[in-house]
């Protein structure tokens, strides 16, 4: 059922902007981009689209570009945000959700109603996120996120280092789920579809997407690991201060993307920011 409803949804979802233009479609990306923030924007988009579509005709072969210093922090930053989001340690919550509340002294029956409710949690605050990542802004919702998981994981490991078990450790467990719903669940997805330049960016997602899914087998795998040797208090720890780590990471490295285009993006990289319209979503 769900692929079905994803099947119909994407028969509405309206095609790339950059795809249109660089097939000769104009004004059917003119049009897109009018619908997301007005004709001037469109014509305004429209024409920096174009300007990076003639650079990438002209520019150098993509392995030189790649070595240029900014596509490196660009590319080093989607990598990173990729990692993050996996490394937060909240999928070890989803696959080893048994083993977590047997830990905090749960029978089986409760087990399986808690693991209910924890799907439901991150179904209510990821639909919730829809609105509130261009209401707040990309980087706000990842400071956020990172800041509640980290101290989630450390009352968390605070719980089970004092022997606290059962409800408490549920009520943190929900408040981790929602705050990674809210933020680095989606948020990362958008961020990195937004902050690469068009000459790069089918090289630059897929290699982001693929340390994502690296760092998802590399924790499911150390996961058991960790709580055999260290426990689940020193594992969950590990974990927040992964979360410290990656807010301190997009407080310094990770621009607002909410308003920007793709092209205002790569100009703040370069150094050359322009000033963005706010009335426009990224695209």
């Amino acid at each position: 059922v769900p692929s079905l409803i994803f099947l119909f949804a994407a028969m509405f979802i309206p095609e790339s902007p950059r795809w249109l233009v660089k097939i000769g479609a104009n004004q059917r990306a003119r049009g897109t981009l009018a619908r997301i923030g007005g004709e001037e924007y469109g014509d305004k988009a429209i024409a920096e689209i174009q300007a990076t579509l003639n650079t990438h005709e002209q520019s150098v072969a993509l392995w030189r570009e790649l070595r240029t210093p900014y596509i490196l922090k660009l590319l080093s930053t989607g990598v990173c945000l990729a990692v993050l989001q996996q490394w937060s340690g909240i999928n070890i919550i989803f696959n080893y959700a048994e083993e977590i509340y047997r830990s905090a002294g749960y029978g089986v029956s409760s087990i399986l109603f808690n693991i209910v409710i924890t799907g439901t949690i991150n179904l209510v605050f990821t639909l919730a996120a829809l609105g509130l990542v261009d209401k707040f802004g990309r980087r706000a919702l990842m400071l956020l996120g990172c800041a509640g998981i980290a101290l989630s994981h450390t009352v968390l490991g605070l719980a089970y280092r004092s022997g606290t078990k059962g409800f408490p450790v549920l009520v943190l467990t929900l408040c981790t789920i929602a705050c990674y719903a809210l933020s680095l669940a989606p948020v990362t997805w958008v961020l990195i579809s937004e902050i690469f330049p068009n000459r790069v960016r089918g090289f630059a997602v897929s290699v982001s997407v693929s340390a994502l899914w690296v760092a998802s087998f590399l924790l499911t795998f150390t996961f058991p690991v960790l709580h055999r040797n260290l426990g689940p208090a020193r594992t969950f720890w590990i974990y927040a201060v992964v979360c410290l780590a990656g807010f301190f990471f997009v407080f310094w490295r990770v621009p607002e993307t909410k308003g920007r285009t793709l092209e205002q993006i790569e100009y703040e990289f370069r150094g050359t920011a322009r000033r963005p319209r706010s009335d426009a979503s990224s695209t």
